[in-house]
């Protein structure tokens, strides 16, 4: 395989030429010889954002934070609670604080400009070693190897690596980096991760259309499917909990929840604790005639929520120890994660 790494590296990056997806934080060869630059605000920005969900899902979410906030260090001076009202429906809400928590750091210590080196980027909030490598060579043009979920599925089928994933990463990491182009370092990063998220997908690879198609061994055995290699998937623990929805003339009772741990800092409709057993979740938080309204369920990435939605329209005067009263109408100015807006959609459905 060494030495088809040249013609890899060539096939690559002239299909990318012709073929490369455009995206909007994306400067492709022929903008940059038009004279664009890339922006590593951007960049980072749609690699923070696409950390764990779609192209097409993130890219309104980053056109309206670049309209909300042009430059990093308007990021830097908005109010936390702004960002992460911004940022729900795109869930993981810690990659929001890092967010928040980078942007000052990028402001404060580096006078509004990314660093350009790996120690750099990984010194700042939430940029970890993949992020790092792709700020480092879409935004810089800097040797990195990027390797994503995308990367991972080809590389596994370019050498039929039999490791089942996770522990295949290290030998994956490997694979990638031994072919990654140092010269257009950008582009290829782009490139292999295109290739993978528009050729060798999942299910139904276009081997016909791959421009690997010569050097890979899954597609001479006609294999591909069968990468990358899964372990056996642990079933998800069920957790339960009640969501308490008290109304009160056009308004809903919320909270903050702590800061730290699962949605910290996020806004929610009271809630009791979350825990495996079903017993006990009940324990009203004040006496009174509980509507059922159903159960909502929400898949988180370790276990399943199945929170039992109980409602009571309260007095006038009636206000809660804790948290604050919401105006119906203006819940989506709230930064509620989708578990919460699930709660409330929940209003006016009976039984279970």
């Amino acid at each position: 395989m060494t030495s088809a790494i040249p013609r890899l590296r060539e096939t690559l990056l002239d299909w990318y030429d012709r073929e490369g997806r455009s995206l909007p934080w994306r400067i492709r060869p022929e903008d940059r010889s038009a004279g664009d630059v890339a922006d590593p605000y951007a960049i980072w920005l749609s690699e923070i954002m696409l950390q764990q969900t779609t192209v097409p899902h993130a890219t309104p979410y980053w056109h309206r934070f670049l309209a909300l906030w042009p430059r990093v260090e308007d990021l830097a001076a908005a109010p936390r609670d702004d960002v992460l009202r911004e940022w729900a429906g795109l869930g993981y809400y810690a990659r929001a604080r890092n967010l928040h928590a980078c942007a000052v750091a990028v402001t404060e210590a580096h006078a509004g400009q990314f660093p350009d080196t790996m120690d750099g980027l990984r010194a700042l909030p939430g940029i970890g070693d993949y992020t790092a490598n792709a700020i480092l060579a879409a935004a810089f043009d800097k040797p990195a190897s990027v390797v994503d979920g995308n990367v991972e599925r080809v590389i596994t089928r370019l050498h039929r690596i039999a490791t089942p994933m996770p522990r295949a990463k290290p030998e994956i990491r490997r694979e990638a980096g031994a072919i990654a182009d140092p010269r257009r370092s950008g582009d290829y990063a782009q490139a292999i991760m295109d290739l993978g998220a528009t050729i060798c997908t999942p299910r139904k690879p276009d081997c016909a259309a791959c421009c690997w198609q010569f050097a890979c061994a899954a597609a001479q055995v006609g294999d591909m499917e069968h990468y990358p290699i899964k372990a056996p998937k642990k079933t998800k623990p069920v957790r339960h909990g009640t969501a308490w929805l008290v109304r009160r003339e056009g308004q809903i009772w919320l909270r903050r929840r702590a800061e730290t741990g699962l949605l910290g800092g996020m806004t929610e409709v009271p809630s009791s604790d979350w825990i495996e057993a079903e017993s006990g979740r009940l324990s009203l938080p004040f006496e009174a005639v509980w509507v059922p309204r159903g159960v909502v369920r929400h898949i988180f990435t370790h276990f399943e929520l199945r929170l039992d939605v109980r409602e009571v329209e309260v007095a006038a005067d009636w206000e809660p120890e804790t948290g604050y009263w919401a105006e119906e109408r203006a819940l989506d100015a709230e930064a509620l994660p989708s578990v919460m807006r699930k709660v409330l959609g929940s209003r006016g459905q009976s039984g279970r």
